[in-house]
């Protein structure tokens, strides 16, 4: 987009921006453009406004606006539409309808405006962008706003059967109206209902809003409240209109209107279209006594399209009548042409033409019909010459007598209407010719517009010069001689009118048309258009003929261009946040005064093209490229110009890494034609620039010392993580620890600190309670303490760190630099050891039957201060089955009692139930006293001890377990003998009755043995006779299960062989 200073000021402003760039650095405010919020969601054929305002300028107050569009097939592509400063700034599609008032731009104030586009088409669709050229000492701030502009259909119809319904006074009144859309977007209908008297303005009846309030007109306010009007819904499209007591004052002519709304994004809702019904014609018959003279007037009125027609064309004449009850009455209708009879209509509606006319109506060339009860028509096919002149109409109204005879009353007509018949003109032609096709700058040319036949001076005739501009595909007026003999210029090109001259021949109607100093501007088409005139009796003017030229094509050359640019090639590489310097160097010009635009791109390896950055026109406008609004650079840019003119410099300020690239500029070349327009005479790319932007040097360094510890449950462990070094000490760090643990596949969060200073903690699961004995703490810069409290066995395992360096970019935004893990530190968590020693003493007891007997459980040792203890004692009795015990060593074991950590009693077991009582004498040592002993109660008894302990989580654990020595218990009968105490005594029992046995048995073989040598030794002497040997048997032990009787100790004698 371009945009134009004047001349006059063009040094001036750049003197100022360069004063304020290099000398002062004065901060000015910033210009600011702000465009109603899109997408807006409007309709075809709708007439459209669109907001735009400048704040923050300097200068005069009165801002000028130009708006532009990019349209979705080509998004990139600027369209230029209008402006309030140039009227030859829209593009050619936009012309003729910037020049009829289609589009056009109101000035609400100095700084707002509104454009207007009051026919909206489908084309206009697209990203509609406001600007406005700055009045600024320097290029500031935003200068330019975009907003979205959607077409949609217009959907919306409304419908409604047009008829004529005669009504008495006090009837009721039934009016339908459909109304349908099939709009996407979401949107709100409102409907009404209006009644129009003639000419008067119309009233309205009931509404319904688009947010469904139902609300009376105000002279149905009253009749409203008291029921008498209604406005229903029936369906989805049907409304139902509904009056009762009908008034005379309701006659008239009763429509529908409804209008859809759609929110725009502010919030506001905007009628997109509005749209009527067909009218209802009601009439309203008062009682026989209400009836008045005014009831009986009869009105017409003859209506036609238009005054002037030409040989051919149709013509259609209404005649119209506005009576009450027109259906209950009988009117003839007559046809005049100049005084002249046409056609008739009697009462019977049967029409009567007369010869001529009849004639015509015969061939199908005229019609004269009723069309309803108050419309007749008179319609001629084909206009002659001959038609020309005045038409009427005349209404009579026909009364039926009492005989049934009908007689004439009041007749009525209008005002004549006339008509103009124009002859069509044959053999009407235009030529142009031209000597000098082609010229160059500064030289003169003549065009000639030949016209053929020759016309009589009384005959007016216009020709009006058309001119395209090259590269332009719409012509447009350049200079008119009008039929007056007046000279009219076009606005468009107001440059040719001080190097142009017009002369038109009056013997030959030719126009000339002389061009000196010509320029580009000058170079195209030219054709000329002629036109007939007449004038007609009422002073108005009909055209009869117009004759287009052939088109004649001017070139113009343009001057030699000198312009050179440096081609030099350099590279620069610089660290992030840096200035970027960029260079152009025009190294010779065609003219002193030329002026030069200067376009500045990048390319990119992924770029196919440059990319346009800052565009610096010939007038010294500043406009952002596609690449600066993408990339944010428009706040980093500064241009600056050289006093002598040749050198143009372009600083990216606070370089970032996505600035690197291939860097050239575009040098246009402008020269003033001879109109003091601008025009470009040659253009040139200079050499590239290579930049290389790079991220500071990763130069973080976390302590990688690796750490062994091995603590007991319930310490504390203090974690460091030190930062040795970092790439900027204005970089931000954020602190994450780990541990991994035997048996996980993967390391786990345990904390992070970030770079806010915010801590977070890990997954809650795996953290194993650890949040709340976590503590974090940063006694100095770089150094980074989390202390672990209350460890427990789970904590253990190995715990590094992970130092995250952030930087931040030169948009203010923190990015992630680099990344350091720390060594590593394992953590070994362990238990007490166990020194849990319970007292495996043995002891015996006796006591007597009834009496009691205690069975201490003594602990010598514990593991911990912290200890506590569940005893449980066990009665140990021998089970015989089948002759054998049924557990290891022939005893079942029997709980007695349980006392747990948590000094909760067991229950006691049925048959120790009410003879237990239990003691704790000191912290280790636990008496439990048996009541009420009896002879079942004689076994072994012992203690088992769990020492238990709390884990740092408050959870109590089992360390060890440990059984005291068995104490054996004998309860001796009160009535019993010694037999008796020495059963009831295992050892006594095995002592008296059992180890004797083996002693005297090994004796007695022993003494057998040797009397069996010293026999076996006299058998020799003694001969074959031998004596009988003594056999005795194994001795046998016999004794009472019951214990009743001792043991009886028999050997029986063997027998001699």
């Amino acid at each position: 987009m371009s945009f134009y200073l004047p001349y006059f000021t063009k040094m001036r402003c750049l003197l100022l921006e360069l004063t304020s760039l290099l000398l002062l650095g004065v901060a000015f405010a910033q210009r600011q453009v702000t465009v109603q919020e899109g997408p807006l969601y409007r309709t075809e054929n709708s007439h459209i406004t669109i907001w735009c305002k400048v704040s923050g300028y300097q200068g005069p107050s009165e801002q000028n606006f130009q708006w532009s569009i990019y349209l979705p097939s080509a998004p990139e592509r600027e369209v230029q539409i209008v402006s309030t400063m140039d009227q030859s700034f829209p593009y050619a599609i936009y012309t003729q309808r910037v020049r009829s008032g289609e589009i056009y731009v109101e000035k609400v104030q100095g700084d707002s405006a509104l454009l207007h586009i009051t026919e909206l088409q489908d084309r206009d669709a697209g990203e509609y962008e406001c600007h406005t050229p700055t009045t600024d000492e320097r290029y500031f701030g935003s200068y330019s706003a975009k907003m979205k502009l959607v077409v949609i259909p217009d959907s919306l119809r409304v419908t409604s059967e047009a008829q004529t319904l005669n009504k008495v006074q006090h009837d009721s009144l039934e009016l339908k109206c459909e109304i349908s859309k099939s709009t996407a977007q979401h949107s709100h209908i409102s409907i009404a209902w209006y009644r129009r008297k003639g000419d008067e303005p119309a009233v309205e009846v009931i509404s319904l809003s688009r947010d469904f309030v139902l609300r009376a007109g105000s002279d149905y306010t009253q009749r409203h409240a008291s029921g008498d009007i209604r406005l229903d819904k029936i369906g989805e499209t049907l409304s139902k209109l509904t009056i009762y007591n009908l008034q005379s004052s309701d006659g008239g002519e009763f429509y529908c209107e409804a209008a859809e709304w759609i929110q725009d994004p502010d919030g506001t809702w905007y009628a997109m279209t509005r749209k009527r019904s067909e009218g209802t014609m009601v009439y309203v018959e008062g009682t026989a006594s209400t009836h008045s003279s005014f009831d009986m007037d009869i009105n017409v009125r003859l209506e036609t399209e238009k005054r002037t027609y030409t040989v051919g064309e149709p013509v259609e004449f209404r005649c119209i009548l506005e009576v009450q009850n027109v259906a209950k009455r009988y009117f003839s209708v007559s046809w005049a042409f100049n005084s002249s009879l046409i056609a008739t209509f009697g009462a019977n509606a049967v029409p009567v033409l007369n010869n001529e006319f009849a004639q015509r109506e015969s061939l199908g060339q005229l019609k004269v019909a009723k069309e309803s009860d108050s419309v007749y028509i008179l319609k001629i096919y084909r206009l002659r010459l001959e038609d020309s002149g005045k038409y009427n109409c005349r209404v009579t109204e026909r009364l039926k007598t009492t005989t049934g005879e009908f007689i004439d009353g009041e007749s009525k007509r209008p005002k004549n209407t006339p008509i103009t018949v124009l002859p069509l003109n044959a053999g009407f032609a235009v030529t142009a010719i031209s000597r000098t096709p082609g010229v160059t700058y500064n030289e003169s040319f003549d065009l000639q517009c030949i016209i053929k036949p020759h016309y009589p001076s009384w005959v007016p005739v216009s020709v009006t010069w058309r001119f395209q501009p090259a590269g332009s595909t719409e012509f447009h007026d350049l200079v008119t001689f009008t039929r007056d003999g007046g000279v009219q210029w076009g606005d468009r090109y107001t440059g040719f009118r001080t190097r142009t001259a017009i002369e038109k021949s009056e013997s030959s109607n030719n126009v000339r048309l002389s061009i000196s100093r010509a320029s580009d501007t000058e170079a195209g088409k030219y054709q000329c258009v002629a036109e007939l005139w007449r004038k007609n009796y009422n002073s108005s003017w009909t055209r009869l003929a117009d004759r287009t030229s052939n088109l004649l094509e001017i070139r113009v050359l343009r001057p030699v261009t000198k312009l050179q640019v440096s081609k030099s090639k350099r590279s620069i590489t610089l660290v992030e946040n840096g200035p970027i310097p960029l260079n152009c160097s025009v190294k010779s010009q065609t003219s002193p005064d030329s002026h030069f635009a200067v376009l500045w791109y990048v390319h990119k390896l992924t770029d196919t093209d440059g990319r346009l950055i800052l565009k610096t026109t010939h007038s010294s406008v500043f406009e952002y490229g596609t690449y600066a609004e993408e990339e944010g650079l428009k706040g980093r840019l500064q241009f600056e110009r050289s006093l002598s003119g040749g050198l143009f410099s372009l600083t990216v300020q606070r370089a970032q890494v996505s600035d690197s690239g291939s860097y050239y500029c575009h040098v246009e070349e402008w020269l003033l034609n001879p109109n003091h327009a601008w025009y470009k005479l040659a253009e040139e790319v200079s050499g590239r620039t290579e930049v290389t932007v790079k991220l500071p040097d990763d130069l973080l360094e976390v302590n990688q010392s690796q750490k062994n510890l091995t603590i007991l449950e319930n310490e504390w462990v203090t974690l460091e993580c030190f930062v040795t070094n970092r790439s900027s000490h204005t970089s931000q760090l954020s602190v994450e620890w780990y541990v991994w643990k035997s048996g996980h596949p993967e390391k786990e969060a345990v904390a992070k600190l970030t770079r806010q200073g915010t801590l977070l903690y890990g997954d809650p699961a795996a953290l194993n309670d650890l949040k709340r004995r976590m503590r974090f703490e940063s006694p100095a810069p770089g150094l980074y303490l989390l202390t672990l409290q209350n460890m427990t066995a789970q904590d253990s395992g190995t715990y590094d760190c992970r130092v995250e360096e952030w930087l931040l970019d030169p948009t203010n935004k923190w990015y992630k630099r680099a990344a350091e893990l720390s060594g590593l530190t394992t953590i070994t968590v362990k238990q007490p050891d166990v020194a849990l020693q319970v007292d495996t003493t043995t002891a015996n007891i006796t006591v007597p039957e009834q009496g009691h007997f205690h069975l201490d459980c003594n602990i010598l040792s514990l593991s911990s201060r912290e200890s506590r203890f569940a005893v449980t004692w066990f009665s140990m009795k021998t089970k015989e089955r089948g002759g054998q015990t049924s557990r290891k060593n022939g005893e079942e074991r029997e709980t007695l009692l349980k006392v747990g950590q948590d000094s909760i009693f067991s229950r006691e077991a049925n048959s120790w139930e009410g003879r237990l009582r239990f003691q704790r004498l000191s912290a280790t040592l636990y008496r439990l006293t048996v009541l009420q002993a009896g002879a079942i109660d004689t076994g072994n008894y012992s203690c088992r001890v769990e020492e238990w302990l709390p884990n740092p989580r408050g959870m109590w654990y089992k360390l060890a377990e440990e059984d005291s020595g068995p104490t054996s218990v004998y309860v001796q009968d009160t009535g019993s003998s010694l037999q008796s105490v020495i059963c009831s005594n295992d050892s006594l029992f095995y002592f008296v009755f059992f180890y004797p046995f083996p002693i005297f048995g090994i004796l007695l073989i022993t003494i057998l043995l040797v009397r069996f040598k010293s026999r076996n030794s006299s058998k020799n002497s003694e001969g074959k006779n031998g004596a009988p040997l003594l056999w005795i048997k194994e001795p046998h032990l016999n004794y009472s299960p019951t214990c009743l009787e001792p043991p009886v100790l028999s050997i029986h004698p063997g027998t001699i062989d």
